[in-house]
C-alpha cells in the first residue's frame, strides 16, 4: 500500500517529478512530462500498478533522510542488524532523455539489498514488453520506452524486475532509469555519478540566486526550490502539484488533478520569485503567462498545460481504486471550462507586478490587458463559480467582484504611473461602481463581516486578501471584523477552511468535507500581521512550518483531527503562501496596489 502523503519526498528534472517514500520506493512517475501517464502510479492503487522499490531486502521504513544540501538530490539511510545504508536519488536535468538515478551506497557492514521494479505504462493499466540487452533491461509499450542499466544482475518474474545484491562498506551500486519515446534510439545512458555531481552542481547554483535576507532562510530557501521543481523548463510553465487526485477527504470523491497552471496562482508566485530574487523565473512565468491568455478575452480559461493548452478533458480511470480507497481517480480537469470571474483580475494584477518589476514587454502586454479589461467591463456583474471552482449554482461571489475591481484599479495605475494610453475615467466609474457594490451588497453589518457571497451567511477565506490588493486597508473596522469572524467561524484547531461546503445549501455542490486548506492559513497569517497582531501571526506561521515533513514539504491540506496531509503534493500554493508570509513578517514586501492614496476614500 502507499505511505501517508506527507511520507512523499520529490525529485525532477524540472520537467517531471517523481514521489520517493520513507521505504525507498517511487510510487509516482510520469513520464516523459508532468502531465503524460504515470508508469508508477502505485501511489493511486498498490504495487501491480507499478513501483521502483530499492531498500534493505527486510524492508521497512528508512531511519532518516534528507535532501543533499540545498539541492534536490534525495539521501534516504537505514540502520539494519547487518549494517548501514544509503540510496541516492535524483533526476538530473533534461538533456537528451528523461534519467532517474539511483545509487546504493554501503556506510557500514554488509546490508543485503533487494531491487524490485514493476513497469506499468499508461496509469497502470499496461504492462510493457521486456527485452535484454546485454546487462540492461529495455521495456516498450506504445509510445513510451525505458532502459534500466546497472552494474549488478537483474532477474525476476513476468511481473516484475529484481535484483538481490549485497552492499558492503565504500560500496557503490548505480541504478539509471531513461526514458525515450518508442520510435526513437535509446539515448546513451548517463554516468550516474557524474549526473549525481552535475545535479549538486545545478541546484546550488541556482539556490545561489536567493536574494531573501529575512527570518526563516533555511524554509523559505527549501520552499523556492521546491517552487523550481514544479516548473516545466520548456515553457516556464509552474504546475499547481506533482500528483492528480490525492484527495481532500480521505475516503471521500474531493480528488482532483492539479498538475496543470493555474492563472490565479500567477499573482502569488511572482510575488515570491521577484522577492526573492529569481526574476528569469518570474519573467518565464510572466512570459507563459501572456501566451496562455492570447486570444479571445472572453474565452480565458483558469488553468491551462504546460505549453498553453486549452483543452483538458477530465475523465476517470475506474481500475484504480484510489489513494486509500479515494474514488474516482480523476486525469484532466473539467474546472477549466468554468467561468470564474476573478481570473481576469488575477491576470491583470500579475501583468501590473511585470511592469512594476521592469519584466513587462510593453506594448504588447498592453494590448492584450486593454481586451482583457473591455471584457471585464461589460461582464463583471456575471455570477460565477468563484476562485475555489464551486461544482454548484453560480454566485455573485465576493472576491470574485473584489478581483475585477483589482482588474480596473490596475489598468489605471498603468496609465497614471506608467504612461500607457486608456479610459481612465471610465475604468475609474467602473472600478469605484463595483466597491460600492461589493460594500453594501457583500458585507453583513450584524455581524461585521464580508460573506463568501451577495446575501450569503458564509465566510471564505479569500476575503483576507482583500486589503492586501489594496481594496481597503488593513485598519478598516470591516476587515478587523471579517478576519474575527473567520478566526472564529471558519478555522479548526487554529488552520483556515476554505468555505464550509454546506453553508448556503452544499455551496459546491459536491459531498463529504475537506481538510484546513494550507494557503489561506498563510493568508491568515498575512492578515493578522495586517492588522497588528504580530505576535499572532509569528505563532501561527510557526505552526505552518512545523506541518512540513521531515524533508520540508506541504501537501495542499492539513487535518487537524489525523495530522495528516491531504490532497495533492508538493503544492505551489502552499510553499508559495510560506515563501510570502515570511517575507511579510520579515518586513520584505511592498504594496502592490496603485491606489492607496484613494483607500481612506472609499472606507
Amino acid at each position: 500500500m502507499p505511505g501517508l502523503i506527507e511520507d512523499y519526498a520529490v525529485i525532477g528534472d524540472l520537467q517531471t517529478a517523481a514521489l520517493v517514500g520513507r521505504d525507498g520506493s517511487i510510487d509516482w512517475l510520469c513520464l516523459p512530462r508532468f502531465d503524460s501517464p504515470a508508469c508508477f502510479a502505485a501511489l493511486l492503487h498498490d504495487d501491480s500498478a507499478g513501483h521502483w522499490r530499492i531498500a534493505p531486502a527486510a524492508g521497512g521504513h528508512a531511519t532518516r533522510r534528507r535532501y543533499r544540501g540545498e539541492t534536490l538530490i534525495l539521501e534516504t539511510e537505514w540502520e539494519t542488524p547487518e549494517g548501514s545504508v544509503r540510496v541516492i536519488d535524483c533526476m538530473p536535468p533534461r538533456g537528451r532523455a528523461a534519467d532517474v538515478v539511483r545509487i546504493v551506497e554501503g556506510l557500514s557492514g554488509a546490508v543485503p539489498m533487494r531491487m524490485q521494479m514493476r513497469l506499468r505504462f499508461d496509469y497502470g493499466q499496461v504492462a510493457p514488453w521486456v527485452r535484454r540487452h546485454g546487462g540492461d533491461l529495455g521495456a516498450i509499450a506504445g509510445p513510451d520506452a525505458v532502459w534500466l542499466s546497472t552494474d549488478t544482475e537483474l532477474g525476476g518474474t513476468s511481473r516484475s524486475t529484481i535484483a538481490d545484491f549485497t552492499v558492503r562498506a565504500g560500496q557503490r551500486v548505480p541504478f539509471v532509469l531513461t526514458y525515450r519515446p518508442s520510435h526513437l534510439p535509446r539515448p546513451e545512458p548517463v554516468d550516474a555519478y557524474r549526473a549525481v555531481a552535475e545535479t549538486e552542481q545545478f541546484w546550488t547554483q541556482w539556490i545561489g540566486h536567493c536574494s531573501y535576507r529575512g527570518r526563516w532562510p533555511e524554509a523559505v530557501r527549501r520552499a523556492l526550490i521546491t517552487l523550481k521543481a514544479l516548473t516545466y523548463a520548456p515553457t516556464g510553465g509552474i504546475v499547481a502539484a506533482a500528483t492528480t487526485s490525492l484527495p481532500e477527504q480521505l475516503g471521500g470523491p474531493r480528488n482532483w488533478d492539479y498538475r496543470y497552471c493555474w492563472l490565479r496562482d500567477a499573482t502569488f508566485t511572482l510575488q515570491a520569485l521577484l522577492g526573492t530574487g529569481f526574476a528569469e523565473e518570474a519573467k518565464a512565468w510572466r512570459e507563459w503567462l501572456l501566451r496562455a491568455v492570447a486570444g479571445d478575452p472572453a474565452k480565458l480559461q483558469i488553468m491551462y498545460g504546460l505549453d498553453g493548452a486549452r483543452r483538458l478533458p477530465e475523465y476517470t480511470i475506474d481500475e484504480l481504486s484510489g489513494y486509500e480507497g479515494a474514488k474516482p481517480v480523476r486525469i484532466g480537469n473539467a474546472a477549466a471550462d468554468q467561468f470564474q470571474l476573478d481570473v481576469w483580475g488575477e491576470v491583470l494584477e500579475g501583468m501590473h507586478l511585470g511592469r512594476e518589476a521592469g519584466i513587462d514587454p510593453m506594448e504588447t502586454a498592453w494590448e492584450v490587458q486593454r481586451e482583457l479589461l473591455d471584457f471585464l467591463e461589460g461582464n463583471w456583474r456575471r455570477p460565477d463559480n468563484s476562485l475555489w471552482e464551486v461544482r454548484g449554482p453560480r454566485q455573485q461571489f465576493v472576491h470574485s467582484k473584489v478581483l475585477a475591481w483589482t482588474g480596473f484599479d490596475r489598468a489605471i495605475a498603468a496609465v497614471r504611473h506608467h504612461g500607457l494610453d486608456g479610459p481612465i475615467d471610465r475604468w475609474r466609474a467602473v472600478r469605484d461602481e463595483i466597491h460600492t457594490e461589493v460594500c453594501q451588497r457583500g458585507f453583513d453589518a450584524d455581524r461585521n463581516t464580508f460573506t463568501q457571497f451577495y446575501g450569503s451567511r458564509g465566510l471564505d477565506a479569500a476575503l483576507l486578501l482583500l486589503p492586501r490588493v489594496g481594496f481597503l486597508p488593513w485598519d478598516d473596522q470591516r476587515m478587523i471584523g471579517t478576519v474575527d469572524a473567520i478566526q472564529r467561524e471558519l478555522c479548526t484547531d487554529g488552520f483556515v477552511l476554505r468555505y464550509h461546503p454546506q453553508q448556503d445549501e452544499n455551496v459546491d455542490g459536491l459531498p463529504g468535507t475537506e481538510g484546513a486548506f494550507l494557503a489561506c492559513t498563510f493568508w491568515l497569517v498575512d492578515a493578522l500581521h495586517g492588522i497588528g497582531r504580530q505576535e499572532e501571526a509569528t505563532a501561527l506561521f510557526g505552526r505552518l512550518l512545523d506541518l512540513r515533513n521531515d524533508v520540508g514539504l506541504l501537501a495542499e491540506e492539513y487535518d487537524p483531527v489525523t495530522g495528516r496531509h491531504l490532497g495533492n503534493t508538493p503544492q505551489a500554493f502552499s510553499l508559495v503562501g510560506l515563501v510570502n508570509s515570511a517575507r511579510q513578517l520579515s518586513g520584505t514586501t511592498t504594496r502592490t496596489s496603485a491606489s492607496a492614496e484613494e483607500q481612506h476614500a472609499h472606507a
